[in-house]
């Protein structure tokens, strides 16, 4: 297990650093996806090609989900979940907030019943590594790190975040004007998994939102577990793309009560 996280940390700085790199050279927009504010870049692409040849190389058996393609069915019961870049729209506008995320799973690469063994995020700007191994703990730059201790909503920095359809957009929205006024403030930064980061290392109180990705989720929610925190989705499901919340645990049940009245059930 260590040898397999030492592997996945590598990669995951490997990545970052070529992402930054390629940022500092400029961004080419390569397509758009689900709408036209649903970007890909060059880079995107670039850096999971570069994650995926080398876990090919590493670990031929093991099975490998990417953001930007990549779907391949391994043997070994063990699943890589790749976001090459998580806040492509920051990284186009050069806001210094965008990630690498690899978490490794047992199990299918569905985040309703995987087991996550591994993960790292790496704020890619900053150069700044986030990791956890199942079990073991969380770190951030090799300190150990835990969630912020449990505060009332009222005084709570909570994290969200919104889709990339209009629609969605408006929903969501409509989710925080109802909350925002019983929370401290609400952040959006614009990366899932620097918001689950942060809420590992206690900068966020509390992180929610429906609609991540598998990618989006995988290795920034075992970062919260291992830092002492609570991730679920409603009414005591997993977390998934139905809905996932983040906070310690307290707080995180307090959260949960004030967002039910404003379930956005088809956000």
């Amino acid at each position: 297990m260590s040898e397999l996280h030492d592997l996945l940390v590598g990669l995951a700085v490997d990545a970052a650093t070529l992402a930054r790199s390629r940022r500092e050279a400029g961004v080419t927009i390569a397509a758009s996806k689900s709408s036209l504010v649903d970007i890909v870049t060059e880079a995107d692409r670039e850096v999971e090609r570069l994650v995926v040849d080398r876990i090919r190389a590493a670990r031929p058996d093991d099975g490998i989900l990417g953001e930007e393609g990549t779907s391949i069915a391994g043997t070994s019961g063990l699943t890589w979940v790749i976001d090459p870049i998580d806040g492509t729209v920051n990284y186009l506008y050069d806001i210094p907030a965008y990630a690498v995320s690899i978490a490794l799973v047992e199990g299918d690469p569905d985040p309703k019943t995987w087991h996550a063994i591994s993960g790292a995020v790496v704020d890619a700007a900053t150069g700044s590594l986030y990791e956890a191994q199942r079990g073991a703990g969380a770190k951030q730059d090799g300190r150990e790190i835990r969630v912020a201790d449990a505060v009332p909503a009222e005084v709570a920095l909570v994290g969200t975040g919104f889709g990339y359809d209009a629609h969605r957009r408006e929903r969501q929205a409509a989710v925080v004007q109802g909350l925002i006024g019983s929370v401290r403030d609400i952040r959006r930064i614009g990366s899932a998994a620097l918001d689950l980061a942060f809420v590992a290392s206690g900068r966020l109180n509390g992180y929610f939102e429906r609609g991540l990705q598998p990618w989006d989720m995988a290795a920034g929610a075992l970062l919260v577990e291992e830092a002492g925190g609570h991730v679920r989705g409603w009414e005591g499901a997993p977390a998934s793309s139905d809905f996932l919340l983040a906070a310690a645990p307290a707080l995180a049940d307090e959260l949960a009560a004030l967002l039910a009245p404003l379930r956005p059930h088809e956000v």
